[in-house]
């Protein structure tokens, strides 16, 4: 599986970004998906993710209320819409798959910068 993260940028405080996860060589159908940041001098950490089927979803406490993971199975991908972003929200975004079986994700794509200016 090769997942490719692109639409991150440059956004001011209170704007909004939609990143998006594209995954090849095989569907994801039955893999659990989430988004993850790193933010310069932190360690990675895990922001949101959601289920194979889309039927659960979780968010870190920081992003409740403001971003909205979902998945188009039917497109392989899978979508992170940020709004009322803050300075403290800028990282380098990553996607990652896992078999919906497995506690660890296998697989991980490039990452994608997004940068809030206040």
């Amino acid at each position: 599986v090769q997942l490719q993260a692109y639409g991150g940028g440059l956004v001011q405080a209170g704007g909004s970004l939609r990143l998006s996860c594209a995954a090849s060589g095989r569907t994801l159908r039955s893999y659990d998906m989430g988004w993850f940041r790193q933010a310069p001098g932190k360690e990675r950490e895990l922001v949101s993710r959601i289920r194979w089927n889309g039927g659960s979803t979780y968010y870190t406490e920081s992003v409740k209320g403001r971003f909205a993971i979902s998945r188009d199975n039917a497109k392989n991908t899978m979508y992170l819409q940020m709004n009322s972003l803050k300075p403290e929200d800028t990282a380098v975004y990553y996607c990652a798959a896992k078999p919906e079986w497995k506690w660890e994700y296998d697989y991980w794509g490039q990452g994608t910068l997004v940068t809030v200016s206040s």
